[in-house]
């Protein structure tokens, strides 16, 4: 855990030849058990930690099927798009997460 209690949005390194798009796929499905269908970007984010310098590219997404499960985490919540600032975001995500609320206005 290198940002323990922040919040994250799921996601993880992208694999070779795989695509954002894809490895979100991947990834949703090996953290959190969910089938989902990526949509729209919603940011890009380069933010440098004292562990390295973190890409981050945030989706617009679906669940196709499943339901969501804490396979590599402590806890997970779905929350309404209102509530996201009432959590302490892992700075790389700030932007991502404002965007959102300002989206849902």
């Amino acid at each position: 855990m290198t940002l323990p209690g922040m919040w994250e949005f799921p996601g993880g390194k992208l694999e070779l030849g795989e695509s954002a798009q894809q490895a979100l796929v991947r990834e949703l499905d090996e953290e959190l058990a969910i089938e989902a269908e990526i949509g729209e970007r919603v940011d890009e984010t380069e933010y440098e930690y004292d562990f390295g310098v973190v890409n981050l590219t945030t989706y617009w997404g679906n669940i196709i099927s499943g339901e969501p499960q804490a396979r590599e985490h402590a806890e997970l919540r779905w929350l309404p798009i209102a509530e996201l600032a009432q959590l302490d975001w892992a700075p790389a995500d700030i932007p991502a997460v404002e965007k959102i609320i300002k989206a849902a206005g």
